[in-house]
């Protein structure tokens, strides 16, 4: 981190992405943290629109981890073939449903999700996000990836971890349970990665990218 990066008030500064952000839920649809973890795990590689289309049959034949528990990858496949990676996510998620067995058994801490297969930082985040559970790091997905660099608030980086690690350095802790979503969704919307609206955007006077056009 240089000198002009620590004399700034970030927290300050993406106060106003914050506002217009704060709570927004998550693009998957999904109603419950069940699904909201299976979801999370397809949506890897994937995109969400192509999930929120998947989910609806796929979750009337497992409604819960009891269900996908006394299943199997052959019988899953079928449901997520159109995902990316789809046999690996299937096996991922049958030996999660196996080893928790019931949707109350899903765990709470970053330590026991990301011990999960096919569960990283960046999908804890947003799990535990999502299930208003207190924050232990920042989402960083491939917006924030993108984005959070752009604006000037870190270096760039293509590893989630090192932006999420970069980030919560940066940022108070107060604020890592929304801001990561909040950049993602100025990214999904906002900064996209080619003809940006930057005149729409709300924190476009603290962005490099904009003061440097």
């Amino acid at each position: 981190m240089n000198l002009f990066e620590e004399q700034i008030d970030w927290a300050a500064n993406l106060e106003p992405l914050l506002e217009k952000y704060k709570g927004k839920k998550h693009p998957l649809e999904y109603q419950n943290v069940y699904q909201l973890m299976v979801m999370v795990i397809l949506s890897a590689q994937d995109s969400d629109a192509n999930i929120n289309k998947i989910a609806p049959a796929l979750f009337e034949v497992y409604p819960n981890l009891e269900s996908l528990s006394v299943s199997n990858t052959d019988a899953l496949i079928p449901h997520i073939s159109k995902v990316r990676n789809f046999g690996t996510k299937a096996s991922w998620i049958i030996e999660i449903a196996q080893l928790l067995k019931e949707d109350k058994n899903i765990p709470k801490t970053m330590e026991s999700l990301v011990a999960l297969k096919g569960i990283g930082r960046k999908s804890a985040n947003v799990i535990m996000r999502e299930a208003s559970i207190p924050s232990e790091g920042i989402i960083a997905d491939l917006h924030v990836i993108r984005v959070a660099p752009r604006i000037g608030l870190i270096s760039e980086s293509k590893d989630g971890n090192k932006v999420e690690k970069q980030l919560m350095q940066v940022l108070p802790k107060e604020i890592w349970v929304e801001i990561g979503m909040s950049i993602s969704f100025l990214g999904r919307e906002i900064c996209r990665p080619t003809n940006p609206k930057c005149p729409e955007c709300p924190i476009n006077s603290n962005c490099n990218y904009f003061n440097n056009l």
